[in-house]
């Protein structure tokens, strides 16, 4: 793998995803809204690294901004021109906590979440899916969640998508020697929970996973082909306990979960 391309790349597991890459002396192309982190996260990985890093600066809940990403992950070496070349890696890692109530009448928040982890990473998937293919190799990364197999509020509703979208493109790219895979970590040590306004303190040390070493277990699964990645080894387990729960005690622990959840915010 020569070069990736990391949406939400500056900062959490985007980031760390960055700096696994660049360990390996991927080039990269970091998308983000910000074009002062994306500039000060590529000085740093050039630093520290040595490798190339490209920038786009995109929102991805700006259908215009999709498309500009989208062209990118099908601009091939003919076309690239300015030492720009094909992506061999997409992670679809941008996105934030939607916590909006499902019976909430102002669908804004609902929208937002929508166009960035849904809308993009189709959007994103297939232009990356269609690239890849016509090459015969690739990567496809999305970021999904464990609370993609409980039942809380939109934002696992969403991952739950993003998770099975991911294994249906596994299906459909069978043969084209492009792997799809949904890395599903529990909760992480990045400022995703701070800018959700979650504290977390009632979350065990424990079950806290370090954002590198998230990315590097991704990679290895990712690696050996497996079409569902979750780092972790008690993330395995609790996953594996949610999978075989009955539905009505998966509803009761999510409940019991938002319940605790509120309470910290």
């Amino acid at each position: 793998m020569h070069r990736a391309l990391i949406t939400g790349g500056t900062a959490g597991i985007g980031a760390a995803f960055a700096r696994a890459f660049a360990r390996r002396g991927v080039a990269l192309v970091l998308v983000a809204r910000d074009e002062t982190r994306l500039q000060e996260a590529a000085a740093e990985l050039r630093a520290s690294h040595g490798v190339e890093v490209e920038t786009l600066a995109a929102d991805l809940a700006d259908r215009q901004d999709q498309q500009k990403v989208a062209d990118r992950l099908e601009l091939t070496g003919e076309f690239a021109g300015s030492g720009a070349s094909e992506i061999d890696v997409l992670v679809n890692n941008a996105g934030f906590s939607v916590r909006a109530s499902l019976l909430d009448p102002d669908l804004s928040e609902h929208d937002r979440g929508f166009e960035v982890m849904q809308r993009a990473v189709l959007k994103l998937g297939g232009a990356a899916g269609r690239a890849m293919s016509a090459r015969g190799e690739g990567w496809i990364i999305n970021i999904a969640s464990v609370s993609a197999f409980v039942t809380q509020n939109n934002y696992t509703a969403i991952k739950a998508w993003v998770t099975n979208y991911s294994e249906s493109l596994s299906v459909q790219l069978e043969g084209t020697g492009v792997q799809s895979t949904a890395v599903t970590p529990g909760w992480v040590r990045t400022e995703f929970h701070q800018r959700a306004g979650i504290r977390g303190s009632s979350i065990p040390g424990f079950l806290w996973l370090d954002a590198d070493d998230l990315a590097e277990q991704g990679l290895k699964d990712v690696a050996q082909g497996k079409a569902v990645s979750i780092p972790g080894g008690r993330w395995k387990l609790i996953t594996a306990l949610l999978r075989s729960l009955p539905r009505p005690l998966v509803h009761r622990l999510s409940s019991l979960l938002s319940s605790r959840r509120s309470k910290e915010r």
